[in-house]
């Protein structure tokens, strides 16, 4: 029973840091604030997380969780067809991002703060290791069964699409509508056309 109460308070700690990371900026942000967020004291904070970087971890990770969730619910709508599923698929990674979750909100100010701040490097840096290796397991894989090969290296084809996604968000947060997401869907395409060929 103790371990399960500590569970929900870990997890309580966390959704606030959520919270107030998307309100307010990581750089803004202290465990005091978290705290008083959560309803706890600073000491039930610092007992599930001794530090800042340590509570950002477990942010990075449960924000993670989330959008490879939906990612692979996007791949598997799209069935046998491999083109149906990369469109399933860039569509619902553009939603992701364009949603203006919590979560997006709470990585695209870490991505900006590690400009800066180089202890949370490591975290996004595994952030994208992760996105980048569930893109390849559903792309690259689902290509090659229907006998297409990527023409650069298979790590750097998800790179290359979620650098692209990336980019564009920064550009939709400054200039928002610039971009119709179909014509981003035709877009990816036209760029996965010209990133694979047939198999030999």
């Amino acid at each position: 029973m103790r371990y399960k109460k500590s569970a929900i308070s870990a997890a309580q700690i966390v959704a606030a840091a959520t919270r107030v990371i998307a309100r307010q900026g990581y750089a803004r942000t202290s465990l005091n604030d978290i705290a008083r967020e959560a309803g706890m004291s600073k000491g039930a904070v610092h007992y599930h997380y001794p530090t800042k970087e340590a509570l950002v971890t477990k942010v990075l990770e449960t924000a993670t969780d989330a959008v490879a969730e939906r990612t692979k619910s996007a791949w598997q709508a799209g069935g046998n067809d491999p083109i149906e599923a990369l469109r399933a698929s860039v569509r619902e990674l553009w939603a992701v991002r364009t949603s203006g979750s919590e979560e997006v909100r709470v990585v695209s100010d870490l991505l900006a703060q590690a400009l800066h701040d180089e202890t949370l490097r490591p975290q996004l840096a595994a952030y994208y290791r992760f996105a980048s290796t569930q893109t390849t397991e559903y792309l690259i894989v689902v290509l090659a069964s229907y006998g297409l090969r990527p023409r650069v290296s298979p790590e750097l084809v998800p790179r290359l699409l979620l650098g692209l996604l990336d980019g564009l968000l920064l550009q939709v947060f400054v200039d928002p509508d610039v971009i119709e997401p179909e014509e981003l869907v035709r877009s990816v395409e036209l760029i996965a056309g010209a990133l694979f060929e047939p198999a030999t």
